[in-house]
């Protein structure tokens, strides 16, 4: 008797997609079709150096399965960004995005084809990813968010049609959605980190709470610009010089106090009468 049981695996499914495939069409039929034609060539190539295979193209889709998780997210990167370096020289009117799912999950196999919720959450994924972005779910996330240089947001459980709620991620990096140039898979931990330690470091420049400082002093009336000023002086002087004996309170509040006393006096109905005089 035949065997008709049904043959599974579990694999790692990517399903690439055309953002807005039809309104590029109806712009341009004959050229969206060749762009579309060379961006699955590029796609191929790299599925494939990333020992993946593609399984179908329907439409303007491309499913494509992968033995190892991290190869397929660094293949869905590397995707992103061809697809940008390509579009950007020289610009176009209407770019063509992709958008990426990627699931970890098991699957019918029939043939060289595949079949299952495997399949259909990894299409659904790609339905949440911003144009040139990579969404993956959280069984793909397990595997890869400690092995890879990129970020992850975190979705949550999003509704998909005709499929239980998964959690889902958004590969981000630098803080910015993953898309458009803002891929980098092949810079390590150690640079990401200094270059953070460098980024902190410009946050704390004097030059930037100089200017904080000034500028705040420069919405204050002068005479309060000017007593503020003074009196942080003495407060630095005195610290500077021995802080073990406080002297600065006295000089402050008697500044304090004459600033305080002339505004008040500047605001009698009598200075007003002849202010408007």
């Amino acid at each position: 008797m035949p065997d008709d049981k049904v043959k599974r695996r579990l694999t790692t499914v990517l399903c690439a997609d055309v953002y807005g495939y039809s309104r590029l069409m109806e712009a341009d039929e004959a050229g969206t079709l060749e762009t579309l034609r060379r961006y699955r060539t590029s796609i191929a190539g790299l599925v494939e150096r990333h020992d993946g295979r593609i399984v179908n193209t329907w439409g303007d889709a491309v499913i494509a399965e992968f033995a190892s998780v991290v190869e397929a997210v660094q293949c869905a990167v590397e995707i992103q960004q061809e697809i940008s370096n390509q579009d950007s020289d020289p610009p176009r009117a209407h770019p063509m995005r992709f958008r990426i799912g990627i699931n970890l999950g098991d699957v019918m196999v029939d043939g060289s084809d595949i079949y299952g919720d495997g399949v259909n959450i990894a299409s659904r994924l790609q339905e949440l990813a911003e144009p040139g972005g990579v969404v993956i779910s959280s069984s793909v996330y397990d595997q890869v968010h400690n092995k890879l240089s990129v970020g992850f947001d975190c979705l949550g459980q999003r509704p998909m049609k005709n499929i239980a709620p998964v959690t889902s991620y958004r590969l981000t990096l630098g803080g910015q959605t993953a898309g458009r140039g803002s891929f980098a898979v092949n810079e390590s931990p150690t640079r990401r980190e200094e270059a953070g330690r460098l980024r902190m470091g410009d946050r704390h420049e004097p030059s930037s709470w100089m200017g904080v400082v000034s500028g705040w002093l420069a919405k204050l009336p002068r005479p309060v610009a000017a007593a503020l000023t003074v009196s942080a002086f003495l407060i630095l002087i005195n610290l500077f010089t021995g802080a073990h004996k406080i002297w600065f309170h006295w000089p402050v509040a008697a500044i304090l106090f004459g600033v305080l006393m002339r505004t008040a006096l500047g605001r009698r109905p009598g200075s007003d009468s002849k202010e408007e005089r």
